[in-house]
């Protein structure tokens, strides 16, 4: 018998929800073969089986959500059965695993595969603890209603809300007859705990800078006549963070408790609007590209993005980002730092306005727009955000310093 458990696909992977299974009960399949799908935080991916044999044994159905690790399936050789205790969460006898496990799916077992709980300790899962921490529950008096009483995000919700408030919670306005109550995608949900936790743990200030891009609009344009092909201000955008951040490689770091972590290499997350939320790309080792590579990354991420065809390598890592919402019309934006960066930079619509020069006091009209940096007050003090955003500001007023 070989288990089919939740798999571990990226680094910050903590549970995954089934979509469907792709196979009947009791149908044969080969090892390697697409059984399933599953959506994590941040795409939709392919479940692939572990061995050989009759899928069956199935424990959840589409929709439900368990932790990585956790048994889901089982995958029986001709004469093997079902095990009477299958699902309890004990196991009669150890569940061997094939020889012919693929080299990928063994190393996701591997790497996904929970650690025993400690004595007196509660069975939950990372992102039940997490929430636990975050609302204030005592895991200890949760029920859990996972594979063998483990407690799952639901559990910890469901507790929280039972519980008594410590304060006062404003009334919920009552739903009228003409109201639309639309419920969460799995997408939006994550998105929604990830930026809450983001805005309510993470000590934010703001740096607003304006930018002169008219020597980049001018570079463009003797692209587009040399027929060299099109770069986009967002391009330019990113080769200026890789190089301010080699510059300034305190900004380039994450919070750690008691210490902070400097990332060696520079991974620039780039915000993706898609159909049902917001994914964030990861552009890796920027430092060591050039403007056109640049370029052509990150229009290949943010269509695999789009498309629902990104691999989990390419979500994470990431220890900068880029909000871009210059397609949008607006003059500016805070964006909330994406954990666990320590800063984002969101830029804002490129413009003609008019402007005076500080040292002739001539009038004229030049291609300007909005960069604001957001930045962990726990990493960096409002000077040094102050600093790293006028050094990108500076390479975008001398885009030629970007062409190397």
């Amino acid at each position: 018998m070989t288990e089919v458990i939740m798999p571990k696909m990226g680094d910050g992977m903590e549970e995954g929800t089934l979509l469907e299974w792709l196979k009947k009960d009791g149908e044969k399949v080969r090892s390697g073969e697409i059984i399933g799908t599953i959506q994590t935080d941040k795409a939709t991916l392919e479940l692939e089986s572990p061995g050989s044999g009759a899928l069956t044994g199935f424990l959840i159905k589409s929709g439900d959500t368990v932790p990585v690790g956790v048994p889901i399936a089982l995958l029986l050789k001709d004469g093997e059965s079902v095990p009477a205790d299958w699902g309890s969460g004990k196991k009669s006898a150890p569940v061997q695993e094939e020889v012919a496990v693929s080299a990928p799916a063994a190393t996701s077992v591997a790497s996904s595969v929970a650690p025993p709980a400690k004595s007196g300790r509660a069975k939950a899962s990372p992102l039940a603890r997490k929430i636990a921490e975050d609302l204030g529950v005592d895991l200890s008096v949760v029920v859990g209603s996972g594979p063998g009483g483990r407690i799952v995000e639901k559990d910890v919700r469901d507790s929280a809300g039972s519980a008594k408030p410590k304060v006062s919670a404003p009334a919920p306005v009552a739903a009228a007859a003409e109201d639309t109550v639309v419920p969460l995608n799995r997408l939006r949900q994550i998105i929604a705990q990830r930026t809450g936790h983001s805005k309510q743990t993470v000590p934010h200030f703001y740096v607003t800078v304006e930018v002169d891009i008219e020597k980049i609009h001018a570079l463009r344009e003797m692209f587009e006549i040399e027929g060299s092909g099109k770069v986009s201000v967002n391009d330019f955008v990113v080769k200026a963070c890789a190089k301010a951040l080699q510059d300034m490689p305190e900004a380039n770091a994450t919070y750690q408790g008691e210490s902070v972590l400097r990332y060696g290499s520079i991974h620039i997350g780039i915000a993706a609007a898609v159909e049902d939320g917001l994914l964030v790309p990861v552009l890796k080792s920027v430092e060591g590209k050039t403007l056109r590579q640049i370029s052509g990354e990150v229009r290949d991420l943010v269509k695999k993005a789009r498309d629902g065809k990104l691999h989990p390598d390419e979500m994470n890592g990431s220890t900068f980002s880029i909000s871009n919402m210059g397609m949008l019309n607006v003059a500016s934006f805070s964006a909330i730092i994406n954990e666990p960066n320590a800063a984002i930079i969101a830029i804002g619509t490129a413009e003609k306005r008019v402007v005076c020069d500080q040292e002739t006091d001539e009038i004229e009209v030049r291609w300007r727009m909005n960069i604001t940096g957001s930045f962990d007050h726990r990493v960096l003090d409002g000077a040094v955000g102050a600093r790293f955003i006028n050094i990108v500001k500076d390479y975008l007023e001398n885009p030629s310093r970007l062409l190397g």
